[in-house]
């Protein structure tokens, strides 16, 4: 299933469509000022560092999940 991209109440499934509804966009917004002050509330995110592991445990782990999802486009290969 494709989910269509909204703008004034028109749904976008073509990307000719969808470049043109991000140009109106883009003019629209053009000369309004931009309130930086929400990114204040975007919470710190910290570095996490992970374990190294080796190609083989992953494309291990990866093949025993991918015949134990559901069938639509979330398989891992």
């Amino acid at each position: 299933m494709v989910e269509a991209i909204k703008c004034s109440n028109h749904s976008y499934l073509e990307i000719d469509d969808l470049l043109h509804a991000l140009h109106l966009m883009f003019n629209i917004a053009q000369d309004h000022q931009v309130n930086t002050n929400i990114l204040d509330e975007i919470p710190v995110k910290y570095f996490t560092s992970w374990p190294l592991f080796l190609r083989e445990e992953f494309t291990s782990s990866i093949a025993k999940c991918n015949n134990s999802s559901t069938p639509d486009p979330n398989k891992l290969s």
